[in-house]
């Protein structure tokens, strides 16, 4: 058999004592940038001076590292197999390799040398890690007698305006993404009027903010996103095809402002490309590490978030947005002794720097691919860091899954969202406050009160019900009481600026009498959002009764909430409608306890954490009932706009299975290109 170079494998050709492809490489200038200036960790890691240049990872400043760098953890060495050759001992994943044996190929690693050469190469043997309590910064454990790597990533490509990005990601000098209007603030009485001689407790105010428009024609703010992709064994064959036209589709739509790293995971971690601009050549250069992915191996979630993590704490610069998408197959094989017990946690997933806090959580959108995922450890990690968990049983359509959330992501209009309230009448109190999983607080022994609202894509809305006591009024001249003060304060994502927005006191007329019809009627706008709240909770009770295994009791929660809208008021409200659909497809899902584990559980959760968020999340599923488009008549006679009245996903295009209510017009548009382009490819 013919002796091959320890480095890079390839065949030796006769009796050469040396690589042809090692010595080419050693003279040619890299076409995909350079390797960071200090020394690597990576499996082949060392850093080559200019006189040494790699074919894949030249020597030079961290502005210009690969976009192929990447690290492993620490096996022990090895030597490499008779077959090949050579019994020359092969550094261990970590160890730095001397200048005068570097790899032209120190900055890619096994997957793309198969790419590249077409070899078969030995498998590398993973490493058996021991996690003990040596947590790192990042909540995780360390592999004991492990080389360690660096703890952050900071070889990011500067952004396009290096100053203003160091100074906290806010580009001055960039063109509004939206209108002139400000964010619009209102509010709705339960009731608009109560009678002077009574009391009420539990009163309800609807509080209402509402995003800017985007403006098509401005420049928008620009993000750092870090995809972090299962590329475990069971992902081989057409899920990994599919994810990668799903990265291909994500990679088009990046601005050149924007920036992305990938992130791949099975049992062994890969950061498969660096923080890098998508440029023409940025994305062709990630466009061939993604096609570069092959499946094999276990799944390790908590190393692929770990590494996510650096990559954005690492950031020298920093643009305006920053996310992070998680998309996974199957069960954390690696790490299940850290959710044993009682509680059944999935924190340990979370990375500290990512997840809320005393910071601004960074956050992480999380994809269940297929039926075999764990939708509990998904939907916590997405709750940790206030993103969405979504569902696509339908593994065809994950690129439309994909774009939904990229549509959101690149049309941020409102960051650091702030709602105050404070009460201008002595003897008004809040009670309590509706908010999901947005952080509220009641202060002041009432007096006052707050909402943590924070991003909000453009055209976005947040709805939240504060519950007030309103007392009796015993001055004849008080023919009203001011109920409620509203302010909000954010800053622009586009101009960095800060903003306030004042709206105006929340009166309720205060009569002798409530007599006439006017007075009486409540508001639909009140009603509508209590019965999506309490749809919610009843959602959230549902799946707690099919996790305890009653299904009946669940599937009768979710239809006793679908009779509420069939009568009084809410009869042939189109929002109510969406509501009564998800409801509807719920019930089905939960009713047995095979359909349950096999689909009801995921789209519970994702559910729950669409409504927690008031936020789009996607539910793609097999079998589904013929999902409701806006404008359509629906089961209950009613069309079916969002909440918002958005338009629909290009014409006649169906919503969506859950989530549609809270769809932005970006968020579906970029969905109907998604679409498009879909149904070219299979034509």
């Amino acid at each position: 058999m013919d002796s091959r170079c320890s480095f890079c494998f390839h065949p030796l050709q006769g009796a050469a004592a040396a690589c042809r492809v090692c010595a080419t490489a050693a003279t040619t200038t890299s076409p995909f940038g350079s390797s960071s200036a200090k020394p690597s960790t990576s499996g082949f890691g060392f850093s080559h001076t200019p006189s040494n240049a790699s074919l894949f990872g030249q020597a030079g400043a961290a502005a210009t590292a690969s976009p192929f760098a990447f690290s492993y953890s620490a096996p022990p060495a090895r030597t490499s197999p008779s077959a090949f050759g050579s019994s020359t001992p092969e550094p261990s994943f970590g160890q730095a390799i001397s200048p005068a044996t570097a790899s032209p190929f120190s900055a890619i690693g096994f997957s793309t040398l198969q790419t590249l050469f077409g070899q078969m190469f030995p498998p590398v043997p993973p490493a058996i890690l021991n996690y003990a309590a040596n947590a790192s910064s990042y909540g995780v454990g360390l592999p004991l007698g492990s080389v360690t790597e660096s703890p952050v990533f900071d070889d990011d490509e500067p952004v396009e305006d290096p100053l203003a990005a160091t100074l906290g990601g806010v580009q001055e000098a960039l063109p509004s993404t939206t209108t002139n209007a400000p964010l619009v603030l209102n509010t709705h009485c339960e009731l608009p009027a109560v009678a002077r001689g009574s009391a009420r407790d539990s009163f309800a105010v609807l509080v209402h903010a509402k995003a800017p428009a985007a403006d098509h024609a401005a420049p928008r703010p620009s993000l750092d996103l870090v995809t972090v992709l299962d590329v475990s064994g069971s992902m081989a064959g057409g899920k990994l095809a599919l994810l990668k036209e799903a990265m291909g589709f994500v990679i088009d739509k990046l601005g050149p402002a924007d920036r992305l790293s990938v992130v791949s995971f099975s049992d062994l971690v890969r950061r498969v490309t660096r923080l890098t601009r998508m440029s023409d050549a940025g994305k062709a250069c990630t466009k061939l590490a993604v096609e570069s992915l092959l499946a094999h191996g276990g799944t390790d979630i908590l190393k692929g978030l770990d590494t996510a993590a650096k990559v954005l704490d690492g950031r020298r610069y920093k643009n305006t947005v920053a996310s992070v998408i998680l998309l996974s197959d199957g069960q954390d094989t690696c790490n299940r002794q850290y959710n044993y017990g009682a509680n059944n946690s999935y924190d340990y997933l979370v990375p500290r720097s990512l997840a809320a806090g005393t910071n601004r959580s960074t956050p992480i959108h999380t994809f269940g691919f297929g039926t075999d995922h764990d939708a509990k450890a998904m939907h916590a990690v997405a709750e940790a860091t206030g993103g969405t968990y979504s569902f696509i049983e339908n593994q065809a359509v994950v690129q439309d899954a994909f774009a939904q959330c990229i549509g959101g992501l690149l049309s941020v209009a409102v960051q650091e969202a702030w709602i105050a309230v404070t009460c201008p009448h002595p003897d008004v109190r809040v009670r309590s406050i509706k908010s999901g999983r947005y952080e509220s607080r009641v202060v002041a022994y009432g007096r006052a009160a707050s909402v943590d609202v924070g991003e909000l894509y453009a055209d976005e809305e947040r709805r939240f019900l504060l519950f007030v006591d309103v007392p009796i009024v015993a001055d004849y001249d008080e023919d009203m009481t001011r109920l409620i003060r509203v302010s909000c304060t954010y800053k622009d994502s586009a101009t960095g600026k800060s903003m306030q927005v004042d709206g105006e006191d929340t009166v309720v007329r205060r009569p002798a009498e409530v007599t006439s019809e006017e007075d009486r009627k409540p508001s639909m706008e009140v009603q509508v959002e209590r019965f999506r709240v309490e749809a919610a909770e009843d959602i959230a009770a549902a799946q707690a009764a099919a996790e305890r295994g009653d299904h009946a009791e669940a599937a009768q929660i979710l239809d006793r909430r679908q009779e509420v809208a069939r009568t009084g008021d809410l009869l042939g409200d189109a929002r109510c409608a969406a509501v009564v659909y998800e409801l509807a497809e719920l019930s089905a899902r939960v009713s047995t306890r095979r359909e349950y584990e096999q689909t009801g559980r995921s789209s519970l959760l994702s559910g729950m954490s669409s409504h927690a968020q008031q936020r789009a999340a996607s539910v793609n599923l097999y079998g589904a009932m013929a999902s409701p488009t806006f404008g359509a008549p629906s089961a209950c006679g009613a069309a079916c706009p969002s909440f918002g009245a958005t338009p629909a996903f290009g014409a006649g295009c169906a919503m969506p299975t859950f989530g549609a209510v809270f769809a932005t017009p970006a968020m579906m548009d970029m969905v109907g290109s998604s679409r498009k382009i879909r149904e070219e490819r299979e034509d």
